[in-house]
C-alpha cells in the first residue's frame, strides 16, 4: 500500500473516531464545539507554525555567502523537485539532525545543525537535504496540521466527555444507567486521545517513508542517504537534543532516540527499515 492512500486512510480513522466520541457526548452541538475549537487552534498553529519553531530553536538563516555550497546544493535539488528554492537556516546545537517547515513549498524553510554540518560528507549532506525537500514537495505540514485538527478535535472532545461522565451528563449516561455510564465515557475519554496519538503517530511514520522515497528520487543517490541515517541514528543516542517533544516528528531522525521507550513510542519508523527501503531503491 502506498505511503498516500495509507495517509488517507489514517486521516480517515481520525474522522471517524471524532464521530464515535461526538455520540458518546449524547449530539451534535458538543461535537462542532468542540471541533471548531481545535480548528481554530490548529489553523492558528498551521500559518505561525514555522515562525513559533524557528524561534524555539533560535534558527538563524544563512545567506549563500554564509555558505555558498549548502545553497547550491538546495538550489539544485529544488530544481529537480519542482519547487521554489527554500529559506535555509541553521540550528545552534551540536546533535546532527534537520528538519523542514512551512506551510506550503513557496513558504519552504529548511534547517540544519551545526552538528549534521560537520558530521556528514557533502553527498551524505545533499541526500539530507533532499529527503527535507521531499517534505516540502509532499506538503507534509498540511498534512500533519490536518491530522492536528482532527486529533486535537478529539482530545478537546474525550475532555467534555470525561467531564460529562463524572457528573451524569452525556448520552452514556441517560441511555445505560448510571454507574455503566459514567465507566463507560471515562473509558472512552481515556482511550480515544490514545488512539488518536497512535494515528498521528502512524501518519508521521508514513510520510518519513515517502519523505525518504522522494527525497532518493530527487538526489538520484539513495545510498547516500541511507548512509547518512545510518550516522544520524547513532548519533542520535550519544549526543541529546535539546528538543521540544511537540516537534519531535519535525525532524529526519527522533531527536529523542537515546531515551528510554523511545522508539516504542516515536514518531519515526525504524531507521534499519528506512535504510532497507533506500537500499533496494538503489537496487532497482
Amino acid at each position: 500500500m502506498s505511503s498516500q492512500i495509507k495517509t488517507a486512510l489514517l486521516l480517515g480513522l481520525l474522522t471517524a473516531l471524532i464521530l464515535v466520541v461526538g455520540q458518546a457526548m449524547g449530539g451534535r452541538q458538543g461535537l462542532v464545539i468542540a471541533f471548531f475549537m481545535a480548528l481554530v487552534m490548529n489553523l492558528g498553529s498551521y500559518w505561525f507554525s514555522d515562525k513559533i519553531v524557528l524561534s524555539m530553536y533560535g534558527a538563524r538563516e544563512l545567506s549563500p555567502a554564509d555558505a555558498p555550497g549548502l545553497h547550491a546544493m538546495v538550489e539544485e535539488l529544488a530544481h529537480n523537485a519542482g519547487i521554489p528554492k527554500p529559506r535555509v537556516m541553521i540550528v545552534p546545537q551540536e546533535a546532527p539532525n534537520a528538519f523542514a517547515t512551512g506551510r506550503n513549498p513557496e513558504h519552504g524553510v529548511v534547517c540544519v545543525t551545526d552538528g549534521i554540518m560537520r558530521l556528514l560528507s557533502p553527498e551524505e549532506l545533499r541526500g539530507v537535504l533532499a529527503h527535507e525537500l521531499g517534505h516540502i514537495k509532499n506538503r507534509d505540514i498540511l498534512v500533519q496540521s490536518i491530522a492536528a485538527v482532527l486529533g486535537g478535535a478529539v482530545v478537546m472532545m474525550a475532555n467534555m466527555l470525561q467531564w460529562g461522565a463524572i457528573f451524569g451528563m452525556g448520552r452514556s449516561n441517560d441511555e445505560e444507567g448510571g454507574g455503566s455510564g459514567v465507566l463507560g465515557g471515562l473509558l472512552m475519554a481515556i482511550l480515544a486521545p490514545i488512539a488518536a496519538s497512535l494515528i498521528q503517530m502512524a501518519i508521521s511514520r508514513s510520510r518519513e517513508y515517502l519523505a525518504d522515497a522522494t527525497g532518493a528520487r530527487i538526489s538520484g543517490t539513495p545510498l547516500a542517504l541511507a548512509g547518512a541515517l545510518g550516522k544520524l541514528e547513532t548519533y542520535a543516542q550519544r549526543i541529546p537534543m535539546h528538543a521540544n517533544p511537540a516537534t519531535e516528528n519535525m525532524f529526519i531522525v527522533n531527536p529523542f532516540a537515546g531515551m528510554s521507550m523511545a522508539s516504542l513510542f516515536s514518531t519515526h519508523p525504524p531507521t534499519e527499515e528506512r535504510i532497507r527501503r533506500l537500499r533496494e531503491m538503489a537496487g532497482r
